[in-house]
């Protein structure tokens, strides 16, 4: 197995490690991630209209998604801290397919990427969605959530619409 093959979290005896990244260079990373919220038709009407009993279901869970990003590293138990220069978390409905979009984008300047930190962002924004509207309307997906792209790093650029 080629070491760019190899699964970092792991030493060379199987054992659970936070990875090393202190001789790596601080460089400038973004990530981008996406994820949606899908609702019945007639559920999706109410809440897109901002007339439910919760109000503006958006703008809370866009706070969420920055604080979901900012406590990463206090979820995911291999994931380094990191001082994060921006976050950005928008949500926009969706009429044609009766959801609301999620996208994060999430800056820093370190020696590890922001990817996991982009990803939680749209989970826990995805998920204050849920918990918001989940009253009015039991059938809710969440999902895909997933990495959009990804800028800096030894790695490299990376861009779904690129692999597809």
């Amino acid at each position: 197995m080629s070491s760019s093959n190899k699964l970092s979290h792991f030493d060379a005896t199987g054992r659970a490690q936070m990875v090393d990244v202190s001789q790596k260079p601080v460089s400038k990373r973004t990530a981008i991630a996406s994820g949606s919220v899908t609702f019945s038709p007639e559920s999706f009407s109410v809440i897109a209209s901002g007339t439910s009993a919760k109000g503006d279901i958006a703008s809370i869970a866009e706070i969420a998604g920055i604080m979901g990003a900012k406590k990463t590293s206090d979820l995911i138990p291999l994931c380094h801290p990191l001082p994060l220069s921006s976050v950005n978390v928008e949500i926009a409905p969706n009429a044609e397919k009766f959801c609301f979009d999620v996208k994060a984008i999430v800056q820093t300047d370190g020696k590890t990427g922001v990817e996991m930190e982009a990803l939680t962002s749209v989970s826990v924004a995805c998920l204050t969605i849920y918990d918001m509207t989940k009253a009015i309307d039991k059938s809710i997906v969440i999902g895909p959530i997933r990495l959009e792209e990804k800028i800096g790093g030894v790695s490299g650029h990376y861009s779904r619409e690129e692999k597809s």
